[in-house]
């Protein structure tokens, strides 16, 4: 498909809007869309439903009844997630059961990336929950209480808020993940509301075993994948009781919508996830555009999903990034310093091996940002759209061939 104007979605959180895209008559375009990229959003009627009929669980009203203290978990600003939808039928459940108003809190579950403020808090949740209900930012370094290892020996830590309720939700969303397969699940207490002892052993056990067991870990890979399992065990030890997750397409918009046991309502999402993120791969590729949406301040997704498009003889690799706040905190995986940085950082040393230029383009230049993309000195630095076509039409003066992915932090090829 030859497209000389493609437009791709930008600024999540921030206006979620459009970015237009253009490029020389002479390139050739291929557009490397999700198969549930124009999937239309969940309608009232059918996100009701849901709740009335849960997954391997009572509903909620149910379980509720008799409890005095619910904590809601919900994620961070990372993920695409749009609680603010969901939370009414979740408080109806509960209001139902006769929770009293004074019992509810809400938790950012926001595993090893910095705190939110309230501005977020309103983004994720909306008005009248900030207004109505406390929200607290949960904190990996203090206040977790200790439930025991799971069997790969992972200490158990989960914030102690969570932990003195009789009633733990929730809410998130399915999305491809690179270690666990996709995120959702139980992923929101690990690593969302666990100690940073917990994320590095858990974490752990990917780095040791990516090279032993590459078919088990990665976007999409969830059978048999043992940073799933563990974090699944943990999440047992937790409690926690039931999980609210969405399915998202391209513009965030919630397509489909899971209630119910952590495990089983995954499994279910899983299959559904597999096929509605799926992206056909594409061959003889010059040059590839990832644009980063959903997952606008994890840039690393998108470098480290888009440079398989690319030969082994290497090719150009541009990432647009629009997000205004920058890339994530993750007090485990990026550096606080020039020498020093969370138990699991690396320093960048090189481009990836088929990455032969690696243009960055984003209006908000930070150069900290870097520290777990690529060398700082190997990137191209541009704010604008002309300046990429500027820069990569050089190494291609009679014309290339070109693949845009619309949102490479969620994408994934089968």
């Amino acid at each position: 498909m030859r497209d000389s104007l493609v437009k791709v979605p930008t600024a999540a959180w921030y206006g979620d809007s459009e970015l237009e895209l253009t490029f020389p008559p002479s390139w050739e375009v291929v557009v490397c869309r999700m198969k549930g990229d124009s999937t239309p959003p969940i309608t009232e009627e059918t996100m009701r439903a849901t709740f009335t009929n849960p997954i391997g669980v009572l509903p909620i009203r149910e379980l509720a009844r008799n409890k005095k203290e619910v904590v809601i978990l919900f994620d961070d600003i990372s993920r695409p997630t749009q609680i603010e939808p969901i939370v009414p039928y979740l408080l109806e459940e509960l209001w139902e059961a006769g929770v009293p108003h004074e019992g509810i809190r809400f938790i950012a579950a926001l595993g090893a990336h910095g705190a939110l403020n309230a501005m977020d808090f309103r983004k994720k949740l909306g008005k009248q929950v900030v207004a109505s209900f406390p929200v607290y930012n949960h904190n990996p370094f203090e206040n977790c209480y200790f439930l025991g290892n799971t069997s790969r020996g992972t200490p158990v830590h989960v914030n102690s808020e969570f932990m003195k309720c009789d009633l733990k939700i929730g809410i998130g969303s399915i999305i491809p993940h690179p270690l666990t397969g996709y995120g959702g699940g139980s992923k929101i207490v690990v690593p969302g509301i666990s100690s940073i002892e917990t994320m590095h052993a858990n974490h752990s056990i990917a780095y040791g075993l990516l090279e032993k067991e590459p078919d088990n870990i990665g976007r999409g890979k969830y059978e048999d994948n043992p940073v799933r399992l563990d974090v699944e065990e943990a999440a047992r030890m937790a409690g926690l009781q039931v999980k609210i997750d969405a399915i998202v397409n391209t513009r965030r918009e919630t397509t489909t919508l899971l209630v119910g046991d952590p495990v089983a309502e995954l499994a279910a999402g899983v299959q559904l996830a597999r096929e509605h993120y799926a992206t056909k791969h594409v061959s003889d590729i010059d040059i590839v555009i990832a644009n980063t949406y959903s997952k606008v301040n994890e840039s690393l997704l998108a470098r480290a999903f888009a440079d398989q498009l690319l030969p082994e003889k290497g090719g150009a690799l541009v990432i647009i990034s629009t997000n205004p706040a920058g890339e994530a905190v993750h007090y485990l995986l990026r550096n606080f310093g020039k020498w020093f940085g969370g138990k699991l950082w690396e320093r960048p040393t090189a481009l990836p091996p088929r990455v032969n230029k690696l243009v960055m383009m984003t209006p908000f230049m930070d150069r900290a940002s870097l520290d777990w993309i690529a060398p700082v000195e190997e990137v191209v630095w541009v704010q604008t759209w002309k300046e990429v076509i500027n820069h990569v039409k050089m190494d291609y003066p009679n014309g290339a061939r070109v693949a845009i992915i619309p949102d490479a932090t969620i994408q994934y090829f089968p």
